[in-house]
């Protein structure tokens, strides 16, 4: 828990730590209660279309190179889980600390100033936190004494916390194009191919089959309508070069996709509450970080759902 860097000797710790508890939990009350009509401004509909339209431009760019990063991103963060904090594997911790989460997007750029200034700051630009610890902490002073709160403590306790925070909960917005991706597969596989396509591997796999098949079908010696029936019996091995050109291609579909997804997707998360649990998520580990002068304590797992999401596309697919 924060403390005040001066007090008089008439004012005791136990005072100044009730009045900081107090404050830190009226702060995190008054932020939940605004995440219902933070969701309603910024994730339906008409808030949707506005966030994400920020998408168009270098985003298209971005979003790809972010779904192809976040595997290598996830899987430095599970290492750095497992491996303990011994002298010896301090370096791994280092370089694992130093590997990025990816670009930065102006959607993700966009939704974390909201939650900075709307949710947490209720819409001023200066850290409200402050106002309520100083607040609850002038209420205690004034009983005992006229010198003012030294507030410089918190505001550089409290920055880095809010600024990992966000950071995770941008990974999260890659993570759920990434798991979208995954779900809008499986259903156009099976309702235009018949087949089960968990991902983008397991589509490119079927489309190249299908491609394959039609042009072997139209160089077939007795035709392309008796090579169509012969090759729906015997259908032929597509290449390489097709496989791969066809995946780059499903890849690159997917990745424009993703990038102005959250236009369908962020209202339908919205309705069934993922954006209320992952912002009161967010708010509990602040809060708790805060109280208990941790580390950065927020890790959705919304990544971790992802990269089994792709494993087992790759599984399905033969590629492991």
């Amino acid at each position: 828990m924060p403390t005040a860097t001066s007090y008089q000797q008439n004012v005791s710790q136990v005072e100044i730590e009730q009045a900081i508890r107090s404050g830190i939990e009226r702060y995190f009350d008054d932020c939940r209660a605004r995440v219902p009509a933070f969701i309603d401004r910024h994730f339906h509909y008409s808030g949707a279309i506005e966030t994400n339209r920020k998408a168009l431009g270098w985003d298209m760019l971005r979003a790809p190179i972010n779904l192809l990063w976040a595997p290598v991103y996830a899987l430095t963060y599970l290492l750095k889980i497992l491996a303990p904090r011994r002298s010896g594997l301090m370096w791994l911790h280092r370089l694992a600390d130093r590997v990025p989460a990816g670009f930065t997007t102006r959607v993700q750029q966009h939704i974390s100033h909201l939650i900075l200034v709307d949710l947490l700051n209720n819409g001023q630009e200066d850290p409200l936190l402050e106002d309520y610890l100083i607040e609850a902490l002038e209420t205690v002073y004034d009983r005992h004494t006229n010198e003012p709160v030294d507030h410089q403590r918190f505001s550089s306790l409290i920055e880095p916390l809010v600024a990992d925070a966000l950071s995770q909960y941008r990974v999260t917005r890659t993570a759920s194009a990434d798991i979208t991706n995954s779900i809008s597969c499986t259903v156009l596989g099976a309702f235009a191919f018949q087949k089960f396509t968990p991902g983008g591997i397991g589509l490119g796999v079927v489309l190249a089959s299908m491609l394959a098949k039609t042009l072997a079908a139209r160089d077939f010696i007795l035709g392309e309508t008796i090579g169509g029936w012969y090759y729906s019996v015997f259908p032929p091995e597509p290449s390489l070069a097709t496989t791969a050109s066809v995946m780059v291609a499903v890849m690159a579909a997917l990745a424009a996709f993703a990038a102005l997804s959250g236009v369908i997707f962020d209202p339908v998360q919205a309705a069934v509450g993922l954006h209320r649990r992952r912002l009161n998520k967010l708010l509990d580990h602040l809060q708790r970080d805060v109280s208990l002068s941790t580390q950065s304590s927020f890790r959705p797992k919304d990544q971790f759902v992802a990269r089994v999401l792709d494993t087992f596309d790759m599984v399905r697919s033969g590629f492991l």
